[in-house]
């Protein structure tokens, strides 16, 4: 989609800002994840007290349904993508595909010589986390990493509030 004088809409704009700073904080796969999660996935998140998604077996690479909180930056992105979205709860709440061409198009430069891709989120997260100390446990759960074992598909499934508070 090429725009006069302006590279996207402000709806855009919004869309990828929330993309980004979602995957930043949760570290989801952008492509296993973050490009199939719903508007109504959001709206339930939103609705809940401390807000926290549930992301679907099948939006999972490895086929985890897992819980993922929502930062408070992330909730307030991500609510005006919800308005004006009159019940298409089966929708795609993140224009992924769109986000991933312009990135790709636009080399953007990190600071070690290679170019920002979407991956680079989840990486993000992991060294984010590593920095404020997030709870192994719990970043490994919510980021779904090491966790096909027994253990975790048998024992260890948090509940909600406790994926948000330890995180």
């Amino acid at each position: 989609m090429k725009l006069k004088n302006a590279e996207f809409t402000a709806r855009q704009r919004q869309n990828y800002k929330a993309l980004v700073l979602f995957g930043a904080y949760t570290g989801q796969r952008p492509y296993a994840t973050i490009r199939k999660l719903t508007v109504g996935q959001f709206r339930r998140a939103l609705q809940r007290d401390p807000p926290v998604l549930d992301v679907l077996a099948q939006q999972d690479k490895i086929r985890m349904q897992h819980y993922v909180q929502l930062h408070p930056c992330v909730v307030e992105a991500v609510t005006p993508l919800l308005e004006g979205r009159n019940r298409k709860d089966d929708t795609r709440i993140f224009a992924h595909e769109y986000f991933n061409k312009w990135a790709r198009t636009k080399k953007i430069p990190l600071m070690h010589g290679e170019h920002f891709v979407c991956g680079d989120l989840r990486k993000f997260a992991e060294q984010r986390g590593d920095i404020i100390q997030w709870d192994q446990s719990n970043k490994n759960y919510i980021m779904t990493h090491g966790v096909s074992g027994v253990d975790w598909r048998f024992y260890k499934h948090p509940l909600s509030d406790s994926v948000y508070d330890v995180a």
